[in-house]
């Protein structure tokens, strides 16, 4: 971990948001954020949730009670719901996660806190979640992380209060819909991420062919952001610097404890700067890549 977050710091990502999988990882990824001046998210990931039963919610709630002041606990998450996995969509798996799903959705709402959302193939069923346990408490907020659905479903979940998360999948030519998605959007709904060490950009990903011949697969991590931004401002004909200003703005918004965190990093840097040499007012700072969520190392 201390070589992931020394490359990531390199290439000029400032933070990164740390989101737990299961019951068993809160207090590593609680640890982790402190010790490397991170944030992190506590909520049991749906592919998790044949594990975990009605004690590991108990100790979600424990735990947010206990942390609730703590200000680098930023969101509940990652959940959410997964008709990807074949045994996930079906009985009695299927149940568990939509109880798993809204039972950590009335934490959320219990305690404050935004979300961060699993959604694959289940926006549908994410969004009818949404709706019924949120009737009434306003909108929410959050990240709808590695979004993948329609237009339609992307527009009514950023109508919810919600930010879609754009990381390595939209850098491959074939995914259309994806990168018509990343184009078309208002450039407010979107923030970056890369899922690390998961959903590797195309330049990290080895083909089956390669991969036959002794080729690892590539590992995802932080240290990709900025260049996954740089692939997204060019889709949509923007400099990677205002990418990354968007991105931190539409962080903030979505996840907004991380407002004073990155604001506290901001303040170290230029008091850095003020003892080191006098700052020109045309030098070019470092891009402010702000957040990438990534899951903890297995």
């Amino acid at each position: 971990m201390a070589q992931v977050r020394a490359s990531a710091a390199q290439a000029g990502v400032v933070h990164c948001v740390l989101p737990a999988v299961a019951a068993a990882n809160f207090e590593a990824v609680r640890n982790l954020a402190h010790a490397h001046g991170d944030s992190y998210a506590l909520g049991i990931h749906p592919l998790y949730v044949a594990q975990a039963g009605e004690h590991d919610l108990e100790a979600l709630d424990a735990t947010l009670t206990v942390q609730r002041d703590d200000p680098r606990l930023v969101a509940l998450g990652e959940i959410g719901l997964d008709f990807f996995v074949p045994a996930l969509c079906q009985s009695p798996l299927r149940e568990r996660q939509m109880h798993f799903y809204r039972a950590q959705l009335r934490l959320a709402r219990k305690h404050g806190l935004p979300v961060i959302l699993h959604v694959r193939r289940s926006a549908d069923q994410l969004l009818q979640g949404l709706r019924d346990v949120g009737a009434g408490a306003g909108p929410w907020q959050g990240i709808a992380h590695a979004f993948n659905g329609s237009s339609q479903q992307a527009q009514r979940l950023v109508d919810a209060g919600l930010k879609l998360g754009f990381g390595g999948a939209f850098t491959y030519e074939r995914a259309l819909q994806l990168r018509r998605l990343a184009t078309d959007l208002p450039l407010e709904a979107l923030v970056l991420e890369t899922d690390s060490p998961d959903m590797p950009p195309h330049w990290l990903y080895a083909t089956a062919a390669a991969r036959a011949g002794g080729l690892p697969q590539g590992r995802n991590s932080p240290q990709q952001l900025p260049r996954i931004g740089a692939a997204l401002a060019a889709l949509r004909g923007i400099t990677p610097e205002a990418m990354a200003q968007a991105s931190a703005r539409n962080a903030v918004a979505a996840l907004p404890r991380l407002g004073q965190l990155l604001a506290a990093v901001e303040s170290r840097t230029l008091h850095a700067q003020a003892l080191t040499a006098p700052i020109h007012p045309d030098a070019k700072e470092p891009l402010p890549w702000p957040t990438t969520p990534m899951k903890p190392a297995a």
